[in-house]
């Protein structure tokens, strides 16, 4: 099997439905240090939504919202609030990746269609995943808009808090279905499994998940996905499903090249951060041995550290950014390492069933 059967090459964006677009995208403006570039609505022509396009460095998210109440956005939104619909691959050949997909057993939701403004042109498809989340292909050609065709430039420019690229998504389906998401990923997008982790490696007294990594060639994609496995209560995907009425995006992780900085700054806008047991510093220097931040700021921030053969990370997670106990974010730093946290999961796991209980789930 090809190592790219679909001639994917990056994540290109991130598009959230959300309940007010122009709301959301002062949010996420003023709170993470996103910039404006773009926006597509009623004074652009579209009578169906309002859509704004923001970035940092590589990171960019579309935030859209319907204009009336009978659309698909509608219903997505009524049942899921706001959450991840689409995460968008440029690939090669739109029309060949599509079918290529479709092929391999991919259900289609878009068809290979060519959008075109006074900017040029670009071929865009898209298939089914887990839940009601899809992955578009995006053929950019040589096209020179400011985003994507039905887009004007309506920059806000605002101050960056160092985010980078998105380093991973990680999606939530329900129990014994991981593997059959994994085998998708594997035998449609030629992914490979990059790594596992089982409710060994990942639980508490009270809950358990398991996770499998699936990365695209040179895991320059990296798409975990976890399951909940049995425990004694309610674990967080399980709570996730609940509210999210589906399995999707849990979250999205946010590389940065110095994440204290980067906490600093998210902090002083107001983000608020999952905190775990100050008793997880104290073994802390022993567990990692040496590193380049002095473990006072770590402690004091917040930031959780782990190593393994490569090198060491250092990460912190948000608080859900939505009302529903749903969607959030990862800030993280890697120094080397490949992994994701697996010392972590203990102490991370203690500090949402304290959250889960705040809101009577546990």
């Amino acid at each position: 099997m090809s190592e790219n059967p679909l001639g994917l090459k990056r994540l290109h964006h991130a598009e959230f439905w959300v309940g007010n677009a122009k709301q959301a995208a002062y949010f996420y403006r003023k709170a993470f240090g996103f910039s404006q570039v773009a926006y597509s609505g009623l004074e652009t022509g579209n009578r169906e939504s309002a859509r704004y396009a923001l970035q940092q460095q590589e990171v960019r998210f579309i935030l859209s919202t319907p204009l009336g109440s009978g659309s698909e956005m509608s219903e997505h939104l009524r049942r899921h609030g706001d959450g991840v619909r689409d995460l968008a691959f440029t690939v090669a050949d739109a029309q060949k990746a599509h079918a290529e997909a479709l092929r391999r057993g991919a259900t289609s939701v878009r068809e290979p269609v060519e959008a075109k403004d006074e900017h040029g042109s670009i071929r865009h498809s898209a298939i089914a995943t887990y839940g009601d989340t899809i992955h578009s292909f995006i053929e950019l050609g040589d096209y020179a808009g400011p985003f994507l065709p039905g887009f004007r430039a309506e920059p806000i420019e605002e101050q960056d808090t160092g985010l980078l690229v998105i380093d991973h998504c990680v999606g939530n389906v329900e129990q014994d279905k991981m593997d059959v998401w994994a085998d998708f990923y594997r035998d449609v997008l030629g992914f490979t499994r990059y790594m596992s982790f089982d409710d060994k490696d990942i639980s508490t007294d009270f809950t358990a998940l398991q996770s499998v990594v699936m990365s695209s060639d040179a895991a320059s994609l990296k798409m975990p996905i976890n399951e909940p496995a049995p425990g004694k209560m309610k674990s967080q995907i399980e709570e996730y499903l609940d509210f999210y009425e589906t399995p999707g995006v849990q979250h999205l992780a946010l590389l940065t090249k110095d994440i204290r900085k980067t906490i600093r700054d998210l902090r002083e806008r107001g983000v608020e951060f999952l905190r775990v047991p100050d008793t997880y510093y104290d073994a802390l220097p022993e567990r990692v041995g040496a590193i380049d931040e002095d473990f006072e700021s770590i402690r004091e921030l917040g930031i959780l550290v782990d190593r393994d053969p490569d090198g060491y990370l250092l990460q912190l997670f948000t608080k859900p950014l939505e009302d529903r106990p749903t969607v959030f974010f990862e800030i993280i730093q890697r120094k080397g390492s490949r992994g994701f946290g697996k010392g972590n999961f203990k102490a991370l796991f203690v500090s949402i069933e304290e959250d889960q209980r705040l809101r009577g789930t546990l």
